[in-house]
């Protein structure tokens, strides 16, 4: 019997909310399992160059989505933000690469948890989102949980931490403007521009160290790279099967997972601050994904009203 047909058989049986919160489980387990690659070839590559490599073998991944809809996914009005988030995103990743092979494995894991909270904050300084004081209240918790990780004054702030944080930050700048897109442009394109415009970023620093890797370092490259896109596929995915709230919860499961492989792999002890510490950013930022999830469901019945009367004034009378 093919386990892979028993798999899907299963999983096209399932509720949507089993199907969603499956799809976010498997793409926590992508996420770290790709990270420890990228951590493993580090250890004989440089980090920009497994970036770089991680981008060729992205696209070559979404190779599916033009064979479908062929150029359509170019199509697009605001070809200046996607390039100004391409760029946003190709610095961040090329500090997380390069992080994740200075700090533990947990530590980063637990240090990523923080992008949803720079990108409340960007969203309320820049986009003009209104200031509540659950929302402040669980932003201040959680950057209070990035300083039990961090624990300056106890702890030497290394590089890697550094690198880690902006990272994130980047990574918070980059959800506010996917915010905007989002109101125009499909997830096709999004993808697609992310893609082209990481591709020659990470392709212009890997230039500066590069050094011809062998084919078993392309293997492990390759992989990284599949496993990245498919995990955000998985990632965004979920999230039409099921509630936020119903998965959301399960994207904790990264540090699970990030403390098992550490170990096995590089006999790393789960710290005790990094835990509790990531433990308090996730909390904080899954708490402002379901209050903003409630808003917009609240505020989705008067905007439909809204519209309606709009319907109403611009209908032809009589």
């Amino acid at each position: 019997m093919n386990p892979i047909a028993v798999l899907s058989g299963l999983f096209n049986a399932a509720s949507g909310t089993a199907k969603g919160m499956a799809l976010m489980l498997f793409s926590t387990l992508a996420f770290i399992c790709m990270q420890s690659l990228i951590r493993h070839a580090g250890e004989t590559t440089h980090p920009f160059e497994v970036a770089f490599f991680r981008n060729i073998f992205g696209l070559l991944a979404l190779s599916p989505i033009f064979m479908r809809y062929g150029l359509a996914p170019l199509k697009t009005k605001r070809f200046k933000l996607h390039a100004m988030r391409g760029g946003m995103q190709s610095f961040g990743m090329l500090a997380f690469f390069y992080g994740v092979t200075l700090i533990p494995f947990a530590e980063v894991t637990a240090l990523s948890f923080s992008g949803p909270l720079f990108a409340t904050v960007i969203a309320l300084v820049f986009l003009g989102e209104r200031l509540r004081i659950r929302r402040m209240t669980a932003l201040a918790l959680g950057f209070v949980g990035m300083l039990i990780v961090v624990r300056p004054g106890f702890e030497e702030i290394n590089l890697g931490t550094w690198l880690i944080v902006s990272s994130s930050l980047t990574w918070g700048v980059s959800i506010a403007m996917i915010k905007l897109l989002s109101k125009t442009e499909s997830s096709a394109t999004m993808v697609t521009y992310q893609g082209l415009f990481l591709l020659p970023f990470t392709f212009a620093a890997a230039m500066t160290v590069w050094v011809w890797p062998t084919w078993e370092e392309v293997a492990v490259m390759a992989l990284i790279g599949v496993l990245g896109t498919v995990a955000h596929l998985a990632f965004a995915q979920s999230f039409k099967y099921a509630e936020s709230t119903a998965i959301l919860p399960l994207d904790f499961t990264r540090l699970i997972w990030a403390s098992i492989i550490g170990y096995l792999a590089w006999s790393e002890t789960p710290d005790l601050w990094a835990w509790i510490g990531g433990t308090i950013i996730f909390g904080s930022a899954t708490y402002i994904a379901f209050r903003e999830a409630q808003v917009a469901r609240r505020a989705a019945p008067e905007e439909e009203v809204k519209a309606e009367v709009k319907a109403g004034e611009a209908a032809p009378k009589g």
